[in-house]
């Protein structure tokens, strides 16, 4: 990614301001990320450098929506930043969306495009790995969206920073069987012998 955009700072909306700005479309999204962890326990569990939100990539001009005038910005593979304008289409390559309201402020909003088929999201990793977009969304205590703990798990568990191990500290007390049993069965399918299976039973 260009140097001088990812190094320009962060000072991510919450996730209430997210939920007010998003309801100014009626496409689907959820609070993804260490937020969702904290939304899915009840309470903040570790301080968020940024924010994220999961979108379905058939849903991307959404950003453009609910943010008209911001400046947005696609991240090219490599790691590229460039600009991202309403008529233009994402290729599948491209997942992430940085946001800031003007080329003065600071980061404020990371989206995340996913895949889906009909009713069914699919992991763009591993096409195995499915699951209904019903079951992907819960809902916390004061009405937020926010993404199934166990695929935001099934997300970190490529990386295991030490904010994911804590991640996973945090939410395994609380996953039901069923969540316990999609991860460790998403897991199998797509990191062989990780160390998290023989932690979910």
């Amino acid at each position: 990614m260009t140097d001088d955009l990812v190094t320009a700072p962060w000072a991510p909306l919450s996730p209430s301001e997210v939920c007010e700005l998003m309801a100014r479309t009626d496409r689907p999204w959820l609070i993804a990320g260490g937020h969702a962890i904290d939304l899915f326990v009840g309470r903040t569990t570790r301080e968020h450098a940024d924010i994220d939100v999961f979108l379905l990539r058939r849903d991307q001009q959404a950003v453009h929506e609910v943010l008209p005038g911001w400046e947005i910005y696609a991240a090219d593979p490599p790691g590229q930043l460039r600009r991202w304008l309403p008529d233009e289409t994402l290729p599948t390559g491209v997942h992430d969306i940085w946001c800031r309201p003007d080329a003065d402020s600071p980061w404020q909003v990371q989206f995340m495009l996913d895949e889906a088929e009909g009713d069914e999201w699919i992991s763009r990793r591993n096409a195995q790995v499915r699951r209904a977009l019903g079951e992907l969304r819960h809902t916390s205590a004061s009405g937020l969206p926010f993404l199934a703990p166990e695929v935001q798990l099934f997300y970190k568990a490529r990386g295991r920073r030490p904010k994911d191990e804590q991640d996973l500290e945090t939410v395994l007390p609380h996953l039901s069987g069923d969540q316990r049993g999609w991860l460790r069965e998403a897991l199998t399918l797509e990191h062989p012998g990780h160390p998290w299976l023989s932690r979910l039973g």
